[in-house]
């Protein structure tokens, strides 16, 4: 794994009323989706969601306390959910139980997926949001199925391509795509030279860059204290408001949570803030569902000066651990077994191929313009073998699409100078 972060975190407000002044974006703002949305639609953000905070749960289990951690679950899921079109049996089940949608049919599950792409590209002018999904197979291999790729086309947009895999450039090409998907912020998620037990790619890469609605004023970026759950303190690099800027509000006895718009408000981060910094251990612990839904229902919109720090937080992790502890160990090459990935390969059998990585990659820069944040998500398949609010200590950060309540990116913020 690896980890690095530049200077973060404070965040302060007064409020008080004032009108918007230069730094506030203009623009039609993003109130509503075009359409509603369906049952199915619903069903499939809130077995997302789920995912996200059971990914996390697990993800933080195998963390040092004092380890940073961020993952976007949307990228996450939307390449198993390319790759479960490729399973069968009790591999293809445990699968859809691992991302929360047990008992919903692959049907479904594929046109929601195919909808929520549809609305999240383009809902908001002052945001830059981009999603894409390819695949990539050994052309000297047996050819995958062509209804399986015909449904990863169909409902994923994915595009797919066959490559001479011990050809020196094959890993570049892939890389190249994924460094041109995240626009430089992501290089490379396939060694060189490929595994020649490998036999495909499954890659999800997302961008995200949107400008605050209300951006930070850089002349009064200064340095501040951030205390670590130890209690020890650092000095980090804080960037603040001028004016009062429009944010969603909610407190109550063990946190208070922001919520920060970008662009014409259909994106925003939201910071949950522990009411001390030792209690982040048992935040991070008990991030549920229920909780969040909890804490977004109770926002409150409001005005008010936010003093805050920059970062830039660079991860990489193996999910293969904490995708076994949500129950997906038979597609996992390293746990349980055998897999059944027949509707990839049509003719194999259980136990002739299993997923043997899933590799995440994610990437956040926040400044007093706003948040640039990538990840990509690759599935390696292979053959067998309003008063003062200061945030000064640990917190969770999510960035989340407000409209349709998706979560784009997840983590937590333990030492924001960390390397």
């Amino acid at each position: 794994m690896h980890l690095s972060v530049r200077p973060i975190l404070l965040l302060s407000t007064t409020l008080f009323a004032v009108a918007c002044r230069d730094s506030a974006v203009t623009g039609p703002r993003t109130t509503r989706l075009p359409r509603e949305l369906t049952a199915s639609e619903q069903q499939l953000i809130a077995a997302d969601n789920a995912f996200a905070f059971k990914l996390y749960e697990a993800m933080a289990a195998e963390e040092t306390p004092d380890a940073n951690l961020f993952i976007s679950p949307l990228s996450v899921g939307m390449a198993l959910g390319m790759t479960v079109n490729g399973a069968a049996g009790a591999t293809r089940d445990s699968m859809l139980a691992a991302l929360q949608l047990a008992g919903v049919p692959l049907d479904a599950v594929n046109q929601s997926y195919r909808s929520v792409i549809d609305l999240l590209r383009n809902l908001d002018p002052g945001v830059a949001f981009t999603l894409a999904n390819s695949i990539w197979y050994r052309s000297t291999f047996q050819a995958p199925g062509g209804a399986f790729l015909d449904a990863t086309r169909t409902w994923f947009d994915a595009q797919i391509q066959g490559l001479d895999f011990s050809s020196p450039t094959a890993a570049q090409t892939i890389n190249d795509w994924v460094n041109q998907q995240t626009l430089g912020k992501i290089p490379e998620i396939v060694d060189n030279p490929i595994d020649p037990t490998i036999v495909m790619f499954l890659i999800n890469a997302i961008y995200f860059k949107g400008s605050w609605t209300q951006k930070f004023d850089a002349s009064l970026t200064k340095g501040g204290l951030f205390t670590l759950r130890t209690g020890a303190t650092i000095t980090a690099s804080m960037m603040t408001h001028d004016e009062p800027a429009p944010l969603g509000r909610y407190m109550d006895g063990e946190v208070t949570v922001v919520d920060l718009p970008y662009g014409g408000g259909a994106y925003a981060m939201t910071i949950v803030l522990p009411r001390s910094p030792a209690a982040i251990d048992s935040l991070s612990a008990n991030l549920t569902q229920d909780r969040w839904d909890a804490w977004i229902a109770g926002l409150d919109s409001t005005r008010a000066i936010v003093t805050m720090p920059k970062f830039t937080l660079t991860f990489e992790r193996g999910l293969e651990p904490p995708l076994a502890a949500l129950g997906m160990g038979i597609a996992l090459c390293a746990f349980g077994g055998p897999a059944d990935f027949s509707g990839m390969y049509p003719g194999s059998g259980p136990g002739d191929f299993c997923i043997s990585s899933v590799r995440h990659k994610t990437y956040v820069d926040v400044d007093e313009e706003g948040t640039e944040a990538a990840a990509v998500t690759s599935v390696v398949v292979s053959v067998s073998s309003a008063d003062p609010i200061v945030v000064d200590h640990p917190f969770i950060v999510a960035i989340r699409e407000r409209l349709t309540g998706t979560i784009l990116f997840l983590g937590r913020v333990m030492n924001p100078v960390a390397s």
